[in-house]
């Protein structure tokens, strides 16, 4: 397999008939193939300015929602009035429009965006609910993302990413891991989206989903091999681990003080490097490297803990400053 490290610089886009599949839409005109209709904003908006002749700021590219709000504010128009509204949005030229909570859909909507070339779709499902799902798989969908050589694993429910040069056996901790009950999400290349401020997303490109690339023997299908519950399509990184061969004489953290972290895509994830050598279990280390940052998130940071004792036995605060006498 192809080593990957690169940043993919495109404006990010989902074709309509993705969300039309992930979201349970009906489609009621399309001025095109789904397929060939391109969403590319995350943003989702409700037209009701818009429909009061208000245009100003009025960003097409978004996804436009017709609520009940909007849908009874139509309704009490004349038809006349409510023929001209209706024109003047459609228009516009949104990306798209959905009728919520499956009310009827008629011609007085469906001629103006066959005459301006608008999509219309349609939900069952009720307007605040829709537009919060939406909104969140959009964000997924169009996320800025990274490819990166690595590995990325579930450990105890906590996604580590591997990475260290090609050969430092990544790919066969990761067989050990799920030998021992974890989950694999990618093998050599890791998709790595940037849902939130603070949340990154991994997943393996589709051709090779599923499958870990083994020098000597070759593709290894996982899901076959070790059964469903061994992979994993997503999973949030919260882990970065660096494989690195051993040096002999190099320092390296014994105590677990350093609270280092490393930046993707703008967010910064805690790392830690992990030395290999030969004999050393680097998958019984990862184990306990899930565990204990788990541990930390939950409050409870051991390093920190056996210091706070180590300090008070040499009577010292845990900033190194003395302690006061009792006496």
């Amino acid at each position: 397999m192809e080593d990957f490290d690169k940043v993919q610089e495109d404006i990010y886009s989902v074709p309509l008939s993705v969300v039309i599949k992930e979201n349970g839409l009906e489609a009621i005109y399309l001025p095109d193939a789904a397929e060939n209709i391109l969403i590319s904003s995350k943003q989702v908006n409700r037209p009701g300015l818009p429909l009061a002749g208000f245009f100003d700021h009025f960003e097409k590219v978004r996804l436009e929602l017709i609520g009940k709000a909007e849908y009874l504010y139509l309704k009490s128009l004349d038809e006349g009035e409510r023929a001209i509204r209706l024109d003047r949005f459609f228009a516009a030229h949104p990306a798209g429009v959905i009728v919520t909570s499956g009310m009827e859909v008629g011609d007085e909507m469906i001629e103006p965006a066959r005459r301006h070339g608008v999509p219309l779709l349609r939900t069952e499902r009720k307007t605040s609910g829709f537009m919060a799902s939406l909104i969140a798989y959009l964000n997924v969908a169009l996320a800025p993302r990274i490819t990166r050589h690595g590995v990325l694993v579930n450990v105890y429910g906590e996604g580590l990413l591997l990475l260290g040069d090609s050969g430092i056996g990544k790919s066969e901790t990761a067989i050990e891991l799920l030998k021992r009950g974890h989950r694999l999400i990618a093998d050599d290349a890791v998709e790595i989206k940037r849902v939130s401020s603070k949340t990154l997303v991994g997943e393996a490109p589709e051709i090779i989903r599923h499958y870990v690339e083994l020098r000597g023997i070759g593709i290894v299908d996982v899901r076959r091999l070790f059964g469903m519950g061994a992979v994993e399509n997503t999973a949030r990184i919260e882990l970065v681990v660096n494989l690195e061969h051993w040096e002999q004489g190099k320092m390296y953290d014994r105590l677990g003080l350093d609270n280092e972290t490393t930046e993707i895509l703008g967010v910064e994830v805690p790392c830690i490097t992990v030395p290999v050598c030969p004999g050393r279990n680097v998958a019984v280390v990862l184990e306990i490297a899930a565990m204990n940052h788990r541990q930390k998130k939950m409050g409870y940071n051991t390093a920190e803990e056996f210091n706070r004792r180590l300090m008070s036995q040499m009577g010292l605060a845990p900033d190194g400053t003395p302690l006061p006498n009792k006496e």
